[in-house]
């Protein structure tokens, strides 16, 4: 049994942060004009397991969160949502669960995020060690997590124990520059990383700074992609992605639709592609199913609240022309 097949169990330990989201109605509103704002849940991780759980999974979040209003908004948001909060620790002191603030708008589009002390960083052996991961149809995580300590170590060991486990490692790059103390230490410790995982996503700037060089990302994708154990996706924005398992690639391109907000596409795309692995569906199938994903969040306010279903996504397939023509990158 091959450890990618073990996705077909359709249930997912999710590593990672959650946050609490504000933005301003109606849509199109400046922050600064603003005076009605919605609240929502939001952080990488939690709006990963938000998509798989509304796509039919199931999925648990390990994370930190602060002992306050906040932290208590994200369990409950969680909860919500179907997301099991068993291994969500709540912590004392001077940590903050993160906040984000942004625009349900494209132009001159604005996002705050209030990571200082962050919570999430906090994550410790402890709280990874905790799950059995034997029981889990894989593990999924983003390189958020690794931009501090002791969340980085943690990061790791959550890896090991799911490698221990041989269930698939599922890693999002997701490199967030002012996450981070050095560009080199992330270059380094998202290389670790990606070694130490099955399925990768990343855009083409983040591939090309773990290869550690401008053009360089589709090479490295390219040469993690050899194997048929691993699933690489390169994501190239509007000019769609590459997806690569055992040497063979997939060219595809993107649903073009009137965005409302360019945040939450990631988050969105990762969770769709992951249910549609566990679902059983062609790989090409899953890649257009994450698109599709991905092209309905940004035109909703929010990030998990705008996260679509199996019935939202089918239907706007068959309501849409289709992905446009893949645009490769010069050879």
């Amino acid at each position: 049994m091959s450890k990618l097949s073990k996705l077909a169990g359709r249930n997912f330990l999710v590593v990672g942060r959650a946050g609490m989201d504000f933005f301003p109605d109606p849509p199109g509103t400046k922050v600064q004009d603003g005076s009605v704002f919605h609240s929502g849940l939001g952080g990488s991780s939690a709006n990963i397991a938000v998509a798989i759980s509304k796509l039919g999974g199931q999925a648990a979040l390990v994370t930190t969160v602060s002992a306050d209003a906040v932290g208590d908004f994200c369990r409950q948001q969680l909860r919500n949502y179907g997301v099991s909060d068993r291994y969500v620790r709540t912590i004392t002191g001077e940590y903050r669960t993160s906040l984000a603030v942004y625009e349900s708008r494209i132009e001159d589009h604005k996002t705050v995020i209030y990571r200082n002390n962050a919570a999430d960083f906090q994550m410790e052996m402890q709280d990874v060690e905790g799950p059995e991961y034997s029981t889990y149809s894989a593990m999924v995580t983003t390189g958020t997590v690794f931009a501090a300590n002791p969340s980085r170590d943690a990061g790791y060991r959550a890896m090991e124990l799911a490698r221990d486990a041989d269930i698939p490692v599922i890693f999002d790059i997701d490199y967030r520059p002012y996450s981070w103390t050095s560009a080199a230490l992330a270059s380094e410790v998202l290389t670790r990383a990606a070694d130490m995982s099955d399925i990768i996503i990343g855009n083409d700037e983040e591939f090309d700074f773990v290869a550690g060089k401008e053009g360089a990302g589709l090479d490295l994708a390219r040469e993690l992609g050899q194997s048929a154990d691993k699933i690489i996706v390169y994501k190239m924005g509007p000019l769609g992605s590459i997806t690569i398992q055992g040497g063979e690639e997939i060219a595809t391109g993107i649903f073009k639709v009137d965005a409302l907000k360019p945040t939450g596409a990631g988050d969105s795309f990762m969770g769709g592609f992951i249910a549609s692995l566990a679902a059983g569906k062609p790989l090409r199938d899953c890649i257009e199913r994450g698109s599709a994903a991905a092209a309905i969040t940004v035109t909703r306010p929010g990030c998990a609240p705008a996260l679509p279903d199996d019935t939202q996504i089918d239907e706007f397939i068959s309501g849409h022309p289709g992905l446009s023509h893949p645009s490769l990158p010069a050879s």
